[in-house]
């Protein structure tokens, strides 16, 4: 719902955002190449399915190996229905599957952790449309909020769910891989407690045009680990 207590009311034109595409982007680490991100959005007859495979390179790969695939299947309003993530992070190997039991309004969380040989079974209240984080993402392109307002989506994380409020703080025009958009820059107040403990801030740049391509996303994290920053390289359209 919007910070007024209303949920955002799209039109037809908006409905049609995102459509069906592949978005590759370069992650970057304390000024180094640390990885690529692939974000594959497909229609699945009503539904979605969206896939996000993260791969760590070159020197951080050797210091510390990332390989997650995470897959969410959610309705047209993208609206989570189910979510896999397995996660490869260093020695730690897990996989979380989400449950977005809208009947009972419950989330039915299950995580194994491969390595320890243990697992966890947890269930949470939810609203009737609760979404995960990619979702909520590509909910927040069907959006156009005017600078200084902001949107609240209850997101759940695979431990708990929250209302996240997201901001629209300004246009800003940015250089990404060379080429030149003009942009809305959004932050999600989803750390501090809110939906992850850690402190940060999570920053998302849409592009102010009708595809509302998401070419940008930072997440400034304290030490040790600073600041990351994701990079749109290339787009494919099916």
């Amino acid at each position: 719902m919007s910070a007024s207590g209303h949920r955002p009311q799209t039109s037809a034109a908006e409905a049609a955002i995102p459509k069906p595409e592949k978005l590759v982007y370069r992650i970057e680490w304390r000024m180094v190449t640390a990885g690529e991100a692939t974000l594959d959005l497909t229609r699945e007859q009503q539904n979605w399915q969206i896939n996000l495979k993260l791969e760590s390179a070159g020197l951080v790969s050797r210091l510390f190996r990332v390989e997650d695939q995470y897959k969410v299947i959610a309705n047209d309003r993208f609206c989570a229905i189910n979510s896999n993530f397995e996660a490869q992070e260093g020695k730690r190997h897990a996989v979380t599957v989400q449950q977005f039991d809208n009947l009972r309004h419950k989330l039915v969380v299950d995580e194994r952790d491969l390595e320890k040989k243990t697992s966890q079974h947890n269930e949470v209240d939810i609203p009737a449309c609760t979404y995960e984080i990619i979702g909520a993402l590509a909910a927040l392109r069907q959006q156009h909020l005017e600078a200084g307002k902001s949107v609240v989506m209850p997101i759940a994380n695979g431990k708990k769910v929250a209302n996240a409020r997201i901001e629209a703080q300004g246009k800003e025009a940015i250089t990404v891989d060379g080429k030149n958009y003009s942009t809305m820059r959004y932050e999600a107040f989803i750390f501090d407690g809110v939906l992850f403990r850690k402190r940060g801030r999570a920053f998302v740049w849409l592009s102010d045009d009708s595809e509302r391509m998401p070419v940008q996303m930072r997440f400034q994290m304290g030490f040790p680990i600073g600041n990351i920053t994701l990079e749109l390289e290339k787009t494919e359209k099916p």
